[in-house]
C-alpha cells in the first residue's frame, strides 16, 4: 500500500547512520508501565463479552470457550477466579450450569467507562484521532484486520463498527482493498476526505506553540530524548543523533516515499510516523507486532524494526507480559503517564479493582 510520490527530491539523500549496534537497557520504569496493566486487556475483554448478553451474564461452558479469542494467559475459570473483584459466579438454579456476572464495582466502573465512550467530546476527539491515523504517511485507507489490532491502544469501543463509524459518514466509509501479498479481498476503513485541519502531527503543534513557522518550524524541530540512567551513547553514535536530529523534520502526515530509503533523510521521515502513530495512542503504547503490521501496509515495516532499534531514547521496548511493547518516552515520567486519556483514568480503576482481595 505504499503510495508513490509527485514530490521532487528535496532533501540531501545521504545515509551515515554508524555501522554499530544500540545497545539496549532495561527501564524499571517503564517496565513497571506496561506491568501494572496485566490482563487488563483481557478482563476488559471478557467484561464486554458478558455485558454484551441480553442477561448480562454468560455460562461458564460459554465463557470457556473464549480462552483462545481473548487471548486468555489460562483457563478462563482460573481467570475469573483471579479476579473475584470482577467476576462473580453464581447457580442460576437447581441443575443448572453455573454463570458468570460482574461484581457491583466492576458493573459501576463499566458505567462510568461507558459514560467516557459517550461523551460528545470524547467521541469527536476519538473520530479525529482516528482519522489522523488513516492519513499517516500519506494514506487514506487501513484494513479492518489493523485497525482492530490498534483498537485497544486508540481506546476505541468495543462495538465501534456500530456505535461510533456509523455515526460519522462524512468521516468515514468501509470499502474493499486488495491484499498485495494474497491478492485477496479485504474490508477496509476509508476516510471519505482529507482533513487537512487533521494534518498536524503533536511535534508540529509544539514548535507552532513556541513561535515556530514556515521553514523554521521545519528546520526546528527536534524529537525529545530520554535515556535512562546508565545509558551512554557510543560517541559515534551520539554524533549521528545529533546530525540527524539537524535534518528537516518531515511531517508523518506527508507522502516521503520520494526519499532514499537508505538515507538520514527517510529515516527521519519514518521515526516521524512511529511517534505520531504512539502519540494518537491512549496509553502511548502498544505491541511492537501492531506497529509492525501497520508498517507492512505503508511498505515499511523494515524501516519501522531498524528506527526502534537506533533512537532508544526516543522509544522503549519493554519484555514484560509474554511481549515487546514500545513506549513513547516522553509521554512518560517515570511510570506514570504525563497526559492521562480520561479512558486511561477508568482503566486504572479497573486495575485498582483487579488487585483488590
Amino acid at each position: 500500500m505504499a503510495l508513490s510520490s509527485k514530490h521532487p527530491r528535496l532533501f540531501n539523500q545521504i545515509r551515515t547512520f554508524v555501522n554499530v549496534k544500540v545497545k539496549w537497557v532495561r527501564d524499571p520504569y517503564l517496565d513497571t508501565a506496561v506491568l501494572k496493566e496485566k490482563d487488563l486487556k483481557q478482563t476488559i475483554s471478557l467484561k464486554n463479552q458478558i455485558i454484551s448478553s441480553p442477561s448480562e451474564s454468560v455460562s461458564m461452558y460459554t465463557a470457556s470457550q473464549l480462552k483462545a479469542s481473548l487471548n486468555l494467559p489460562t483457563t478462563t475459570t482460573k481467570f475469573i477466579d483471579k479476579y473475584r473483584c470482577v467476576f462473580t459466579q453464581f447457580q442460576p438454579g437447581p441443575g443448572l450450569p453455573p454463570v458468570v456476572k460482574l461484581t457491583p464495582q466492576a458493573f459501576s466502573l463499566h458505567k462510568e467507562e461507558m459514560a467516557v465512550h459517550n461523551s460528545p467530546t470524547n467521541r469527536e476527539e476519538t473520530v479525529h484521532r482516528l482519522a489522523r491515523l488513516l492519513m499517516l504517511a500519506g494514506m487514506e485507507k487501513l484494513p479492518l484486520y489493523v485497525i482492530e489490532k490498534l483498537k485497544w491502544d486508540m481506546g476505541l469501543p468495543h462495538d465501534y463498527v456500530t456505535t461510533l463509524l456509523s455515526d460519522y459518514p462524512d468521516y468515514f466509509d468501509v470499502c474493499v482493498v486488495e491484499d498485495p501479498s494474497s491478492g485477496k479481498e479485504l474490508l477496509a476503513l476509508e476516510l471519505v476526505s482529507w482533513r487537512k485541519e487533521l494534518s498536524v502531527s503533536e511535534l508540529q503543534k509544539s514548535a507552532m506553540s513556541l513561535g515556530y513557522v514556515g521553514d523554521k518550524r521545519r528546520h526546528g524541530i527536534t524529537f525529545p530524548i530520554f535515556l535512562p540512567k546508565g545509558f551512554d551513547l557510543e560517541k559515534r553514535v551520539k554524533a549521528w543523533v545529533e546530525n540527524w536530529q539537524k535534518l528537516p523534520y518531515v511531517s508523518p502526515y506527508e507522502d516521503a516515499f520520494h526519499l532514499d530509503s537508505n538515507s538520514d533523510q527517510a529515516e527521519k521521515w519514518t521515526v516521524a510516523i512511529l511517534h505520531e502513530l504512539l502519540s494518537l495512542l491512549v496509553s502511548k503504547k502498544t505491541e511492537r507486532e501492531n506497529l509492525l503490521c501497520f508498517g507492512e501496509c505503508l511498505g515499511l515495516a523494515l524501516r519501522f524494526k531498524k528506527a526502534l532499534v537506533h533512537h532508544p531514547g526516543i522509544f522503549y521496548i519493554s519484555n514484560k507480559i509474554r511481549t515487546q511493547t514500545v513506549v513513547l518516552r516522553e509521554a512518560y515520567r517515570n511510570d506514570i503517564l504525563v497526559k492521562k486519556h480520561p479512558l486511561m483514568g477508568v482503566r486504572y480503576w479497573y486495575i485498582n479493582l483487579m488487585h483488590k482481595t
